[in-house]
């Protein structure tokens, strides 16, 4: 059975795919669980009425499950680890929370207009405690050897992360932090990744109004 879902068109070119971590995560789930799906890409700027009843604040991504669409990448994922347990995606609970501050403390290093705010030193922080956490437990993923649904949630957020402070603050992950490095090789690597990231151009097109906001 194929299930459907809805996603973020890329800014400027509706009929490609976006560039919305959290969409990526939902498309991320299903290439490794190798569900079949139909994409519908919703042009984020220009929603389409039969969109809007069926999200109707407008958000992405929803799914289709049995004739009910469901919103929220968390709500989805756990959906899908439910209804289709194999091959297993869950994180061990004790790593579950393991980069979640990550995504934040970025966006406001990102969108921050004064270099002495602590807002790039709160960052390096979060991204140590993820260099340590991936030497300390082997790697190359957050649970170890084996792929969770933590680094589905995750390596998009670090392919945003790559992509917008280095074109927008010409910054990137320090040369030391040698497991985040890897850890970002291995994700991006992946031909799931490969399959449902967005082209570098439409990730810069989706954080610029917030950046110049």
């Amino acid at each position: 059975m194929t299930v459907e879902v809805c996603v973020k068109a890329a800014v400027g070119a509706p009929e490609i795919l976006g560039d919305c971590p959290f969409s990526q995560r939902v498309l991320l789930t299903l290439e490794e669980k190798k569900i079949p799906y139909k994409l519908h890409l919703i042009n984020i700027s220009d929603k389409p009425q039969w969109f809007l009843e069926i999200s109707p604040e407008g958000k992405v991504p929803v799914m289709k499950f049995d004739d009910k669409w469901v919103s929220d990448s968390d709500v989805i994922v756990g959906i899908l680890e439910e209804k289709y347990p194999e091959p297993s995606l869950i994180t061990p609970p004790e790593f579950a929370s393991v980069g979640s501050k990550i995504f934040p403390s970025f966006v406001k290093f990102l969108t921050s207009k004064d270099p002495s705010d602590g807002t790039e030193q709160a960052l390096l922080e979060e991204l140590k405690a993820l260099n340590e956490h991936i030497e300390k437990n082997g790697g190359p993923f957050i649970a170890g050897e084996k792929i969770s649904a933590a680094d589905l949630s995750l390596a998009p957020k670090m392919y945003h992360l790559k992509i917008a402070l280095g074109h927008f603050k010409k910054w990137s992950v320090p040369e030391n932090l040698t497991h985040v490095h890897n850890y970002m090789k291995v994700m991006f690597g992946r031909e799931s990744f490969e399959k449902t990231k967005a082209a570098e151009k439409y990730v810069i097109a989706g954080w610029e109004p917030k950046v110049n906001a």
